[in-house]
């Protein structure tokens, strides 16, 4: 299948005519976003994900749109192929006759898949998003906000036993599928009957004797079965089968063999289990990780959503009305385990990329820290939000906090609150490359203060201090006397919108749970969402829809008013 750019067809006169018969002046927001957008998507921006040579295949350009209606109005493959059939108003959007029996359903699969292999997943929000740039909707410079959301993998939660069994049960599968003759010759009738149905799907042993030599049975297969799908027998493309890497990956998790063979299920301590981090927890699924925020666990991603602020609050103060759209300029995807604060430099960075980097970007405590203002202030970026707040034993108990000291860089010095300087000043680095001082205060000095049992429990030195360098302390400083001021908690106002944002892409497009498996698709399924959140946003800017920030019972719609 071959790309054969063609320019974006004319909508034909009678699918027009039709299409405004039946929806009226108003049409609906496929007719609109093909008035008010045009062709955003051209078939050129997909070049890299076609070959060269055979036969034409169905303009990539229509099937970007037809990914972001389906995923505007959260319509399965197969509903979003009928729609391109049935639907007079995805005609008049794609341009097509009203005669069209569009495609399969299957074809939008295969696009995805084209699109992951040439690396042009960003295409279907990037191209959207520089149109409404173009229209001057969107740009550089102002306010945006960012926070993040769970997303729940699209598989079964599996304790270690279930998974170590499924592991090797969808092995097992995919060998049974790609080269039966060859499985059929090394594994016998008791394979079946152990791996023949899902794993979580059967009763287990209940007593922990009994679940523990099942495990080291999974175990022992797990190995059997790399064996012979890695050794000299075997074809050579079965080790590179997915659901053999997966048992791979997940037996160097799970279990570990001495010098004599002898199969160990891993356990904390010298042959410990991975960091959560990094744990693998399905065989279907290599990139779901398990993470917890707000005492709320959960098996998958996060996604981060940015989005433009027009004002203050978004809205001209004078009429409610958007002063612009507030446009979703950024869409990242990760696992579940990766912090807030890990993403705020990429989100920075593929801002600036796309010519879209804030002059204030208001953010929660997650995304803050003295390394995040100082990198966001040399983008030529304000980054507002709460630092955590003081975690040390002297905050907690009301003592002397680092605040209360006078720290002088250029004298390399500090400066307790009872007027005693510090005597050494240590810079090091830790493990993971990050740099700190360490500031020490005589003992003697120490034990005759009287302030000292609000100052350290030390008992042999005196109190110590650690510091970040210069650059990073000052912005901690600053900041912190900053967010206690008037003035800030009114510009962090602007935070709390962000909220209506993630309902939006959960309820809209059905984001809260994962459509398909794999980062990588995830990835394209949050930027095609995004791209239809957008679309909505902008039609409903363009229209005048106005936004409805508050619920109204129907005891308040009534009109109570005296009559006359």
């Amino acid at each position: 299948m071959s790309l054969r750019p063609r320019p974006w067809p004319e909508v034909p006169a009678l699918t027009a005519q039709v299409a405004r018969a039946a929806f009226g002046p108003a049409g609906s927001l496929a007719i609109r976003l093909r008035d008010e957008l045009g062709a955003w998507y051209e078939d050129a921006d997909f070049t890299g994900a076609y070959p060269v040579r055979g036969r034409p295949g169905i303009s990539p350009a229509q099937l970007a749109v037809v990914t972001v209606l389906q995923f505007a109005e959260n319509l399965t493959d197969r509903q979003a192929a009928d729609a391109v059939r049935g639907k007079i108003d995805w005609k008049y959007c794609l341009g097509l006759e009203l005669a069209d029996d569009g495609f399969e359903f299957t074809v939008l699969s295969g696009f995805r898949d084209r699109l992951l292999a040439g690396g042009a997943e960003r295409v279907v929000f990037d191209r959207l998003l520089a149109r409404i740039r173009e229209l001057g909707l969107v740009s550089a410079g102002g306010r945006q906000r960012t926070d993040s959301t769970h997303v729940l993998g699209r598989i079964r939660d599996l304790n270690r036993l279930e998974l170590a069994g499924e592991t090797v049960r969808a092995a097992l599968e995919a060998l049974a599928a790609a080269a039966p003759g060859w499985l059929a010759a090394v594994i016998d009738a008791s394979w079946q009957q152990v791996y023949g149905q899902r794993i979580d799907g059967i009763r287990l042993p209940e007593g922990a004797a009994a679940r523990e030599e099942l495990a080291l049975q999974y175990g022992r297969d797990g190995y059997y079965l790399l064996e012979q799908a890695t050794g000299p027998s075997a074809p050579g493309w079965l080790r590179d089968l997915p659901a053999v890497q997966a048992l791979r990956l997940v037996w160097v998790q799970q279990y570990y063999r001495d010098d004599g063979g002898k199969v160990t299920r891993r356990e904390a301590g010298e042959h410990g289990l991975p960091p959560g981090r990094a744990r693998i927890l399905s065989p279907y699924d290599l990139d779901a990780r398990y993470s917890e925020k707000r005492g709320k666990g959960w098996i998958g991603y996060k996604v981060f959503l940015s989005e433009s602020l027009a004002g203050p609050d978004g809205d001209d103060p004078g009429t409610g009305r958007p002063q612009l759209p507030q446009v979703i300029t950024n869409v990242e995807t990760a696992r579940a385990a990766v912090s807030d604060a890990e993403m705020t430099a990429p989100v920075h960075e593929r801002l600036q990329a796309s010519g879209l980097a804030p002059g204030e970007h208001v953010v929660d405590s997650g995304f803050m820290s003295g390394d995040e203002l100082v990198a966001a202030r040399l983008r030529g970026i304000t980054l507002v939000g709460p630092l955590l707040a003081d975690q040390s034993p002297q905050a907690r108990s009301g003592g002397h906090t680092l605040a209360q000291f006078t720290v002088d860089f250029d004298r390399r010095q500090a400066t307790c609150p009872q007027g005693t300087a510090s005597t050494k000043w240590v810079p090091y680095r830790r493990g993971d490359g990050t740099r700190f001082i360490n500031v020490r205060f005589p003992a003697a000095a120490c034990r005759c203060c009287p302030d000292l049992a609000r100052c350290t429990t030390a008992v042999r030195a005196g109190r110590q201090l650690t510091l970040r360098p210069r650059e990073v302390h000052e912005a901690v400083m600053a900041a912190r006397a900053a967010q206690d001021t008037k003035a800030f908690r009114e510009r962090y106002r602007a935070r709390a919108g962000v909220e209506g944002t993630m309902a939006q892409a959960t309820h809209v497009t059905g984001i809260r749970r994962a459509r398909y498996t794999s980062l990588p698709k995830i990835r394209l399924e949050h930027l095609a969402a995004a791209a239809a959140i957008n679309c909505i946003r902008v039609d409903a800017w363009f229209t005048g829809k106005p936004i409805d920030r508050t619920r109204t019972t129907h005891l308040q719609r009534l009109d109570l008013s005296p009559a006359t």
